[in-house]
């Protein structure tokens, strides 16, 4: 059946259904058009563009292509202190002297293509735009052999688009002028190995010592293609373990392009980057080695920055070095002028970093003790070198304690025989025990028991927190509870350490240390750190903790009394490592050798952390007056940069309260708790204790007070009563008014006096009953002693007339008599000196006895 009634109808539906497709067809072709007329105007536009940005390139100069142009490093001053490149640790190889396996590993590793392209790599390019599609911009970069060249000698590091389409007309016209090897020849040539060596000449006389280029290895082209990626972090003298991987790498990648056999490859790999190494340093030294050193690695870690354009590239460097600090820092650490008890070895190594409390700014670095360092060597300061020790209880233990469970700096720890949670043994550095002490004393004697306790009751995965809070990170995920005391798996670097530290002078706020302030290239843009603070605590913890490490320094009992600078308002720590038993048996460690000893500490201007020891571990030992080096530097070196200024002390945010308490009890004092017995402890404001302690509280009191005159034997006697069970640790005070004043002439546990040949008249006694230098309680009473003086007198009178007759007869008898009477009154008197002086003496045995219970 059709569909349409009518031809008519049939042949419209037709001409309607042509009219659409036409329509479809039109705008199709409208769309198209409109396409290629933008390409066009893109093409036109972008053509326009790029020949904009070429003319702006630099002409192609042959010297600069030999002479690269070095880093300039200035001061935190802008005062200019050295360039990095010199042309002396050049030597030019000609392409001719080069081994084909050499020339292979480069173009291994950079631009396999090499000898196929024109100067830019179409291919490579096409798999870097994917790359940067999928990954972010930069995610893979497409630069050949040539391109690097030429970024190297004439172009800045930025990753501009004008700077990139500069890099690729340079490289093109550089193909038509150059051959390929003579491309390569510069290149090889113009590259940075570190160690102060420019070239892949110079390269192989100071990693392997060899001369002739036709005498490296497989496996020595392969370290030195690894370098120039990265120079400080491939450097196979300082860092061997990521060479070789690198190593590696290059060298699989010369089997894969069959640039070398499958058995070449193997053995090349089979060598050990350690074996490989003869390393000749550089004869040159580099003022302030160390500090230089961290600035070069820290620039090749800002993104836009290759490892190789900070030795080509012309950059300013503006750094935060204080020269007069660097220089007191090198001339106390590397020479014996300040310090005589340096140990006699080689192997002995000092890490030292200063920075600013309030920014983080590096103004000091000291990485080695040796006076000529070689050229980013082993830097002992921004690298971990040992174990921290006690430095880490602020860090680990009781900062986090105080933090997040805000404890007071009189918290009460009980000092004795302790478990790690998982039942592994705990002692204390002596070996004895304390009791009851609060916090404040266990950080300022370095307890190890009330550190642990601190942590296990933060929590390990709390206390970590807090302390990567402070810039420092652990391989543990989550840490030991053996950390608690220093016992890391990992070295801490002492600049790490005087980040963490500057925190707490900085009211809790952390800076990442840096020491670089600005990059400045050679068109005038700018790169500036963008380091941002970060709060790690509150202030009230960073307060606290600064109080409490003040008694370190300045404490009777403080660890730290040597690092002290008088005046100063100064907060630190000591810490030191411990050899575990079977290294010190192998090693012959007498009793007392350390692995390592530190010391850091901090003012509101400046934080500082000084680690000395041994590198490598087991080629030394510290011992005696070399403990006390660590502390050393530290007083050196911060009294002279605090020379002449004025440096406030840490100030009590509002967050803080001051608090008396009795000592030992966590509890307000009591009117009878001794003086000597009252501490005053910081506490988080709202957290003051609100007990009172009863510890010096006696319920007993004085009964029975009485004073009989004995006529007989012409003595007082006072007696009392206390109660015994309350008598413990009780004294008796005795005052005596015999008519002009009260007096006190007794003290002892007795509850008796006696008082002989008193005078005639009224005589008061007051008693009262002491514990611990406090009044327990007092009672008084008095005595009549009757006046018998005349009473005798007159029988003497009535005698005296009745002998008179016989006075004469008699007298000379009587004088006898009088002076046996005057005798016996001089023994008796002498006697009862004696009795008084044997009851005092039983009084003092008394007294001591009780002292010594």
């Amino acid at each position: 059946m059709s569909e349409h009634r009518t031809r008519t109808e049939k042949r419209r539906a037709q001409e309607s259904a042509r009219n659409k497709k036409e329509k479809k067809s039109g705008a199709f072709k409208k769309v198209v058009v409109s396409a290629l007329i933008v390409m066009l105007v893109v093409i036109i536009g972008g053509t326009a563009t790029a020949v904009a940005m070429i003319s702006n390139a630099p002409p192609l100069d042959t010297d600069e292509l030999v002479f690269a142009e070095g880093a300039t490093i200035y001061d935190k001053d802008d005062n200019e202190v050295l360039r990095l490149q010199g042309t002396e640790n050049r030597t030019y190889r000609e392409v001719s002297e080069m081994p084909e396996h050499l020339k292979d590993a480069f173009i291994a590793v950079e631009d396999y293509r090499f000898y196929d392209h024109m100067g830019i790599d179409v291919r490579r390019i096409g798999g870097a735009i994917a790359a940067n599609i999928t990954g972010g911009f930069g995610a893979e970069g497409a630069s050949t052999i040539t391109q690097q060249l030429v970024k190297q000698a004439f172009l800045s590091a930025d990753q501009t688009v004008e700077r990139k389409v500069q890099e690729q007309w340079l490289a093109l016209s550089m193909e038509q002028q150059y051959s390929k090897d003579e491309i390569l020849e510069m290149y090889l040539n113009i590259n940075y190995f570190d160690e102060s060596a420019w070239g892949v000449g110079e390269a192989a006389i100071r990693y392997f010592n060899k001369e002739d280029l036709s005498e490296l290895t497989i496996a020595d082209a392969a370290v030195l293609a690894a370098i120039p990626r990265r120079p400080s972090y491939y450097n196979p003298n300082s860092n061997p373990k990521a060479a070789e991987e690198r190593r590696d790498l290059v060298i699989s990648l010369m089997e894969e392009q069959e640039l070398i056999t499958s058995e070449e490859a193997s053995e090349a790999r089979a060598v050990d980057v350690e074996d490989q190494l003869d390393f000749t340093p550089a004869e040159e030294n580099i003022a302030h080695q160390s500090f230089i050193n961290h600035v070069m690695e820290e620039a090749e870690s800002i993104e836009g920055i290759d490892g190789e354009d900070l030795y080509a590239a012309g950059f300013d460097i503006y750094t935060t070095l204080d020269p007069d600090a660097q220089q007191h820092a090198e001339d106390v650490i590397q020479s014996d002028a300040y310090i005589g008890q340096y140990p006699d070895n080689e192997d002995f190594q000092v890490g030292f970093s200063l920075l600013d409390t309030q920014t983080g700014a590096v103004r000091a670095m000291v990485g080695n003790r040796e006076e000529a360092e070689a050229q980013r060597g082993w830097n002992h300061a921004d690298t971990g070198s040992g174990q921290p020790g006690s430095t880490i209880k602020p860090v680990l233990d009781y900062g986090p304690v105080i933090d997040s469970q805000q404890w007071s700096t009189g918290e009460q720890l009980v000092d004795e025989p302790h478990e790690y949670s998982n039942g592994g043994s705990l002692t204390n550095y002596s070996g004895n025990y304390s009791g009851n002490v609060s916090m404040r004393e266990a950080l300022v004697r370095s307890l190890n028991i009330p550190a642990v306790k601190a942590l296990q009751e933060v929590g390990p995965e709390n206390a970590q927190a807090f302390a990567e809070g402070l810039g420092l990170e652990f391989d543990e995920d989550p840490i030991h509870e053996s950390y608690a005391l220093g016992g890391t798996d990992e070295g801490i670097s002492s600049l790490d350490m005087a980040a963490a530290y500057a925190a707490f002078g900085n009211e809790g706020v952390y800076n990442e240390p840096h020491s670089i302030r600005k990059i400045e290239f050679r068109d005038g843009r700018e790169i500036e750190s963008s380091l941002e603070s970060e709060r790690a605590m509150n202030d009230y913890t960073a307060y606290m903790i600064s109080d409490m490490l003040k008694d370190v320094v300045t404490d009777a009992s403080g660890t730290g009394q040597r690092a002290n600078v008088e005046g100063l308002p100064l907060a630190g720590k000591t810490g030191t490592s411990n050899f575990d038993g079977p290294e010190r048996q192998e090693m012959g460690v007498p009793e007392g050798g350390v692995p390592d000893v530190w010391f850091n500490g901090y003012t509101t201007d400046y934080s500082a952390a000084v680690w000395t020891g041994h590198n490598p571990r087991q080629s030394g030992y510290l011992i005696g007056e070399e403990r006390s080096i660590a502390q050393d530097i530290f007083r050196h070196i911060m009294e002279h940069v605090h020379e002449g200024e004025e440096t406030g002390d840490f100030t009590q945010p509002n967050s803080v309260c001051e608090t008396e308490m009795e000592d030992g009890s966590g509890l307000l004092p009591s009117e009878h708790t001794p003086d000597s017995e009252i501490t005053t402890e910081l506490f988080v404001c709202g957290n003051e204790p609100q007990q009172t302690s009863d510890a010096y509280e006696v319920d007993g009191s004085i009964s029975g007070l009485d004073a009989t005159y004995e006529e007989e034997d012409g003595e007082i006697i006072v007696n009392w009563d206390f109660p015994e069970e309350e008598a413990d640790d009780v004294t008796f005070s005795v005052s005596h008014d015999p008519g002009d004043g009260m007096n006190e002439v007794a003290d002892s546990s007795d509850q008796q006096y006696i008082l002989s040949g008193p005078e005639p008249g009224e005589h008061t006694f007051e008693v009262e009953a002491m514990q611990n230098g406090s009044n327990i309680d007092s009672a008084e009473t008095s005595v009549e002693v009757p006046d018998g003086v005349e009473d005798e007198d007159d029988d003497a009178n009535e005698d005296e007339e009745g002998r008179s007759e016989d006075e004469d007869d008699d007298g000379d008898q009587e004088d006898e008599d009088e002076e046996d009477d005057n005798e016996s009154d001089e023994d008796s008197e002498d006697e009862n000196d004696d009795e008084d002086e044997e009851s005092d003496e039983e009084d003092d045995e008394d007294d001591e006895d009780e002292d010594n219970s």
